[in-house]
């Protein structure tokens, strides 16, 4: 721009009017809990553990016969054993049950009682494996194996997977592991089978000619503290999304995206839990004893910047929104969406609760969450499962690594509920994965990162590592056509 532009008339130039490209939107109830009077949490979780090996086993029993149907040594066929308890010393076989790791600095009951009686609980763990070696269990209704062997040491394992093990029991009753094989990825639907099923059933010729779909945008992490110093990133990423900022190109870029995901932390620290010293404090100050939550220490502010920042947006975009660990919600997986009563300004544009099965503008829903996106099957999480198993594994950093693991095991949240709050499932696991996704997006990662896995008949999966905008400013949009992300980048510079 000149300087001269600055002073002249206006300019009777007309410019392009740009409309944002629209989408198909079909959410899915994989995840919701029961409703009123059907949620119980009397249940043990034990059960949970039998129901996931019911569902699995078939599938990873399955590939583990094909692949060891000719499997001998020294002239000794590999035998199929129906229980662990049936492995024998010195007898070739294989055998399917559900992994379980010793690991000495796992969470347990004590610290948390610790916790409750204000001792001074121990530091968070990084990693739960103290770097004396793992005891790995194989074990299903009859009970459990332990398996040794160099094998396994090549292996991405957590307690929760379902896996079938080769190999013969040593003289120790160890069981020495020659191979292994997991589930792998399930059955994944054609794109636009949901929505041309749906049609069909309702009367609906199927729609052959559909238009080129736009692209969505995927962000976590945002972190609203209500805190007046922390709004310059949200409002580019506003602006941005808006078309209000940057160059007609840009704006023409930002008119493709046809919906935002919010995958998780959207705030700060919603619910956060006091020190004794706080309690204490807050005791003195107003002069009686404070147990617990005290509503007079409540900050809406974030919640209330949050709800005003998704109002300015949503008059122009869809938005799909998962809760994360720090927002307000049961940190139990599932999370149950946030609720409508935290959004004042942007609920107008939810649907109303009878309707919750429908497509809505502003889709509050579970995390994990799955839902379909112009026809591609879209599966998400906060960033839970993948920091958990994470901390199992002591000697591997990747994080794809660990997404992709997950999905040839079939499950959303494996170590759940060993090391992971989760709701007591018992006619089934809802956390296995009953389709494949084609896109996996994890929120609140340490960086961006994606690849593409395949599967055994061809099924291939985008895996997308979103990671936290408060810290790293990155939104990532994801081109729904050809399933290639991008990352814009949104930075503040500071005078020196």
């Amino acid at each position: 721009m000149k300087d001269d532009d600055l002073l002249s008339a206006p300019s009777d130039q007309q410019y392009v009017s740009l409309e944002r490209t629209a989408s198909t939107y079909t959410p899915l109830a994989t995840y919701n809990l029961p409703k009123g009077e059907n949620r119980h949490y009397q249940q043990q979780y034990a059960d949970m553990y039998f129901a996931r090996l019911a569902q699995l086993k078939p599938a990873v029993e399955k590939l583990a016969s094909e692949a060891w149907a000719e499997f001998e040594i020294a002239g000794e066929t590999a035998l199929r054993k129906d229980r662990v308890l049936d492995v024998r010393q010195g007898e070739l076989c294989w055998v399917a049950g559900t992994v379980y790791m010793e690991m000495p600095l796992k969470p347990n009951v004590l610290e948390d009682i610790g916790k409750e009686h204000w001792i001074a609980a121990p530091p968070p763990r990084i990693k739960y494996d103290s770097g004396i070696g793992l005891g790995i269990m194989l074990e299903d209704e009859s009970g459990r194996l332990r398996l040794t062997g160099g094998f396994l040491h090549e292996c991405l394992l957590v307690t929760g997977a379902i896996v079938a093990v080769v190999g013969t029991e040593n003289k120790d009753g160890d069981f020495e592991v020659l191979d292994l094989r997991v589930p792998d990825l399930p059955r994944q639907p054609v794109r636009w089978e949901l929505e041309d099923g749906n049609g069909a059933l309702n009367g609906k010729a199927t729609q052959e000619v559909r238009p080129t779909a736009g692209k969505v945008a995927i962000v976590s992490g945002l972190a609203i503290s209500g805190d007046e110093g922390d709004t310059l990133l949200l409002d580019l990423l506003l602006e941005y999304l808006l078309g209000e900022c940057a160059e007609p190109s840009m704006q023409g870029d930002a008119a493709k995206v046809s919906r935002l995901i919010i995958a998780g932390n959207s705030l700060s620290n919603s619910s956060p839990i006091p020190t004794r010293e706080e309690v204490v404090a807050a005791s003195k100050k107003s002069g009686r004893k404070i147990y617990g939550y005290d509503s007079s220490s409540y900050n809406a502010a974030p919640t209330d910047r949050f709800d005003q920042w998704l109002a300015a947006l949503l008059p122009s975009m869809p938005v799909t929104l998962l809760p994360g660990e720090q927002d307000p919600t049961s940190t139990s997986l599932p999370q149950p969406p946030i609720h409508a009563a935290m959004f004042p300004h942007a609920r107008a544009y939810m649907s109303l609760p009878q309707a919750r099965e429908d497509a809505s503008w502003f889709d509050s829903t579970t995390n994990p969450a799955e839902f379909n996106v112009d026809g591609f099957r879209f599966l998400g999480t906060g960033g839970q499962p993948v920091d958990d198993v994470y901390k199992y594994i002591s000697d591997c950093e990747e994080r794809l690594e660990m997404m992709e693991a997950m999905l040839r095991w079939r499950l959303t949240a494996p170590t759940a509920p060993d090391t992971l709050w989760c709701y007591p499932f018992q006619d089934g696991d809802q956390f296995v994965m009953k389709e494949c996704p084609h896109i996996f997006f994890v929120g609140n990662q340490p960086k961006f990162e994606t690849a593409v896995i395949e599967g055994p008949v061809g099924q291939q999966v985008r895996l997308v590592a979103v990671p936290k905008f408060r810290d790293t400013g990155e939104l990532v949009i994801v081109d729904v056509e050809t399933l290639v992300p991008e990352v814009v980048k949104f930075e503040i510079f500071e005078e020196g």
